[in-house]
């Protein structure tokens, strides 16, 4: 038994309450659930409230001034308690006015048998996935998302009718708050099948509707290097994305040979908390859908037929920031994944230059991607896998060859930083005789980046470099070495 469902039993003993939703659903299929929904006939503030004491005085707040609905939640965030008012003025009527059926079960909070008017019980059973009354879509249209949601989550199949009504009230999703909608968007893109719930949102009508970027994608066609249009691809590096995260010995063979050797430093990255409760690797994932958002807007074919999408990186990145602050998602994972797709074509840029790369050169690319450094690789590695076009085999194994050294020079470079400057500014201007400004900063990144290449490791070698450079045009007319 959870805390959380403890709490409840200490705080609602001998009240008219019950046990709603998930965590009896869960119990049913054995799937284990940390969050707790209850239904009270009552003042469900003062239930809230009671349950919160019994938490030992955890945070309890209001979600829902028009419903009623409170939530606690324990002061390590490991488990969560909403709860609210009866509705209808019956248990069974408040059940008949939820969302689906398996969320459509409930329990008296002392524990007992189901109580399961409309069957939930029986299409879990048969991985069914039904509404639970005719006007379940109609009363709050984000449940047309949230039928995709719970679709991939626990694996159901949706069954027609409900389907239709999906459909017939996507249109609905536009008057739904922002914040409500990414809540299930967020949980889409983070499931292991993303790929399916983000496809049914898109047959429901509701992606033109909450992601129209994403659905702009769609018949837009590429160069003979690609085989498939950018809709297809950006699917695709999601997948791969999302096999990034499997543990090491499930990598696929195009992923073991360049991840196996860093497997859990990866796995490390990729588990921390970004944003908007959303992992690293959940953020990737947003970079993987968006990445190639601005192809529509920057394509164009070449007298000579080839078709090309010049700026598709810098477009998207603002395109990035535009979509994820119109789903008021944090301005932390906004510039995130902007950077993501700023960064996404670097790494196969460097495909072309002499091999092996220079260590300026490698200095360059991390400069540049900090502090995605290791993030944006990974996307590489996913989106040249998922491009199968022309010369797909050689092109692979070239990119691939390239992103494990990278890869790994990136793991460093996070976990350490570059190297500590030799010479201080100050100390430099001093040393120098100039003034603090464009020229001395130049100076020093010139200087970060002769150490990282190691042609310099002493301060009186690192002097030496920086006058060599500052009697030169290089420290002066905003050149760099790379």
């Amino acid at each position: 038994m959870s805390e959380g469902l403890e709490a409840v039993r200490k705080a609602l003993a001998g009240r008219r309450a019950w046990l709603v939703g998930g965590a009896v659903r869960d119990r049913a299929i054995g799937r284990p659930t940390m969050d707790v929904d209850v239904v009270v006939d009552g003042d469900s503030a003062e239930a809230a409230r009671a349950v919160a004491r019994a938490a030992g005085r955890a945070p309890c707040f209001a979600l829902s001034e028009d419903f009623g609905a409170w939530r606690v939640v324990a002061r390590d965030r490991s488990w969560q308690v909403d709860v609210e008012p009866l509705r209808g003025g019956s248990l069974e009527a408040d059940l008949a006015l939820r969302d689906f059926t398996v969320n459509a079960i409930a329990e008296p909070i002392e524990g007992g048998a189901p109580i399961d008017p409309l069957g939930g019980l029986a299409d879990l059973e048969a991985r069914r996935l039904r509404m639970a009354g005719p006007g379940a879509f109609a009363e709050d249209p984000l449940r047309v998302l949230r039928l995709a949601r719970v679709a991939i989550e626990l694996d159901l199949e949706p069954e027609a009718a409900t389907l239709r009504g999906a459909r017939a009230h996507s249109r609905g999703l536009k008057d739904v708050s922002p914040e409500r909608v990414f809540m299930e968007l967020r949980r889409i893109v983070a499931a292991p099948q993303a790929a399916r719930g983000l496809q049914m949102v898109s047959e429901l009508g509701a992606m033109a509707v909450v992601l129209p970027e994403l659905e702009a994608l769609r018949g837009v066609e590429q160069s003979r290097f690609h085989d498939r249009d950018v809709h297809g691809h950006t699917l695709a590096v999601l997948d791969w994305t999302i096999a990034l995260t499997a543990p090491s010995g499930c990598y696929p063979d195009d992923l073991y040979a360049v991840l196996a050797d860093h497997a859990v430093e990866v796995a490390g990255l990729l588990g921390e908390p970004l944003a908007d409760e959303l992992t690293r690797g959940d953020a990737l994932r947003w970079g993987a859908l968006l990445h190639d958002a601005a192809k529509p807007l920057t394509r164009e074919v070449r007298p000579d037929g080839r078709v090309t999408f010049i700026g598709h990186d810098v477009r998207g990145a603002e395109l990035a920031r535009e979509v994820l602050g119109r789903l008021r998602a944090s301005e932390r994972l906004r510039g995130h994944v902007a950077a993501l797709v700023r960064h996404h074509l670097r790494l196969g840029f460097l495909v072309h230059e002499p091999q092996p790369l220079s260590r300026r050169t490698v200095f360059g690319y991390l400069r540049a991607c900090t502090p995605v450094e290791v993030d944006v690789s990974l996307l590489s590695i996913a989106d040249r896998l998922a491009t199968r076009g022309d010369r797909a085999k050689e092109s692979i194994e070239r990119h691939m060859l390239l992103a494990r050294g990278l890869l790994a020079d990136a793991l460093r470079w996070r976990a350490g930083g570059p190297p500590p400057p030799l010479v201080r500014g100050d100390d430099l201007a001093g040393e120098l005789g100039i003034a603090e400004g464009p020229r001395l900063g130049q100076l020093l990144e010139e200087l970060a980046e002769a150490q990282y290449a190691g042609e310099v490791a002493t301060r009186e070698q690192a002097l030496a470099y920086a006058r060599g450079r500052a009697a030169g045009s290089g420290a002066i007319d905003g050149s760099t070495s790379e």
